[in-house]
């Protein structure tokens, strides 16, 4: 339901290999290795958030490349509506996809570790916690970015490009797509 109310809210068209393949998993990666905490090497959960990191600097690349080449935008409006769609989709994902979820799993992690545990679950049970804990999430977060967004870094970002392009700052309704 969370998924429809995302769509319905913010008019997505046609395929994004970002959100609409398996590729999407790789955006989880640091909440995997949150989870795993317990059980492997930090260097494990640096990896993840790593992984993490390149799957939205890869987004945010695309949606500045689909922008900048949108040809029903005018030209000499690109660039900035470029920039817009770039800084909304590094914001949206960097905070929805890593920051909040990966501080989320880390701490339902950490409390469920403070249980008392028989000593061979002290890091299967918040591990096999923390994993289960990623799909209820996400959806959540996603939503809450959204709507933060659309009250904070948004308006000021259609506002640089309004400022520059009044008659194109229609185009970039709908934040992170």
């Amino acid at each position: 339901m969370c998924r429809a109310v995302l769509q319905e809210h913010h008019g997505q068209e046609g395929h994004d290999v970002f959100k609409d393949s398996l590729l999407r998993y790789l955006g989880y990666s640091n909440e995997v290795g949150e989870a795993f905490r317990p059980m492997v090497h930090s260097r494990f959960v640096t990896a993840s958030y790593a992984v993490a990191g390149a799957y939205v600097l890869a987004d945010t690349a695309d949606k500045v490349n689909v922008a900048l080449n949108n040809e029903r935008i005018p030209k000499q409006a690109r660039n900035h509506h470029a920039l817009e769609r770039g800084l909304d989709t590094l914001i949206w994902q960097g905070l929805a996809s890593v920051v909040i979820p990966g501080a989320t799993i880390n701490r339902i992690v950490w409390a469920t570790g403070k249980l008392p545990l028989p000593p061979k679950a002290k890091s299967v049970v918040p591990t096999a916690v923390g994993l289960a804990s990623i799909p209820l999430i996400i959806y959540p977060i996603d939503l809450v970015v959204h709507h933060a967004l659309d009250r904070t870094s948004r308006p000021v970002l259609r506002s640089m490009t309004r400022a520059k392009f009044p008659s194109d700052a229609g185009l970039s309704k709908g934040g992170h797509q």
